[in-house]
């Protein structure tokens, strides 16, 4: 770890470098109003706000280009999902997206995909906003509830459950939440455990047995049959259209109907 006396020099060459070759950075108020459109869910906004990583006023983070382009991809990536939280956006669903796009972003190799991806994540996360704040702003015993079915879906979650740790009556939990989310407890849960199941079906080989007991569910023909009442197909079914693998082939898992 660098000394501090060695950091200081660090930074007065960065700096002296900087103005020599005029190399300036993004203003920080255009920065801070772009990412607060995208909190807002202001679409039209976001994308006149909207400037592509090759513009002028990136930092150097790295003497590769692409390398340089993937950092400050990472980097707004990281800034947008945190300004969706404090936005209302459901927590495990804004860093699940996170995961997905900075994955994503590690694997390209060509500097078209990076601003490819910047641009969709940017589109993604301002329409999850803007549909948010259309349907209205959610209740703090609502969020915690969402929150908490998030991090256990494989777990089996009551309303009691629910109840204990918002600290309300069972009663007005259940009615709150249906007032505000459009949907019960019961198939608010069930939905996000077959949202869970579709993703484990499209990118990983677990046979539907296994995804069954994963999410908590007490035999996999209920399993089935729940899914099959969301999304009209089998999960077997589901597997079969849109499982992708890297070559393109498709397994065979030999799963029941």
């Amino acid at each position: 770890m660098p000394e501090k006396s060695d950091m200081k020099k660090m930074l007065s060459e960065v700096e002296f470098r900087n103005r020599e070759y005029m190399i300036t950075h993004l203003s920080y108020d255009r920065e801070m109003e772009f990412y607060q459109s995208v909190k807002m869910g202001n679409v039209e906004e976001t994308m006149k706000l909207f400037k592509p990583l090759s513009s002028e006023g990136l930092g150097k983070l790295s003497e590769d280009s692409l390398r340089n382009l993937k950092y400050h991809l990472v980097i707004t990536i990281a800034f947008i999902t945190r300004y969706c939280i404090e936005g209302g956006l459901n927590m495990e669903e804004a860093y699940n997206l996170s995961d997905i796009y900075i994955q994503r972003v590690d694997k390209c190799t060509s500097q078209e995909e990076v601003h490819s991806i910047h641009r969709e994540v940017v589109e993604t996360y301002v329409q999850r906003m803007n549909k948010l704040h259309r349907s209205g702003v959610l209740s703090r015993s609502v969020i915690t509830c969402i929150d908490y079915i998030y991090d256990n879906l494989h777990s089996r979650i009551t309303l009691d459950d629910l109840a204990d740790i918002t600290g309300l009556s069972a009663p007005y939990l259940s009615k709150l939440f249906h007032r505000e989310t459009g949907v019960t407890v019961k198939q608010y849960i069930l939905r996000k455990k077959v949202e869970a199941a579709e993703n484990l079906l499209k990118f990983s080989d677990y046979p539907c047995s296994a995804i069954s007991q994963y999410l908590g569910f007490g035999t996999e023909s209920h399993f089935i049959s729940v899914f099959k009442s969301f999304t009209k197909i089998t999960p077997k079914e589901y597997r079969e259209r849109f499982f992708r693998t890297r070559k393109g082939d498709r397994g065979s898992w030999g799963e029941s109907e």
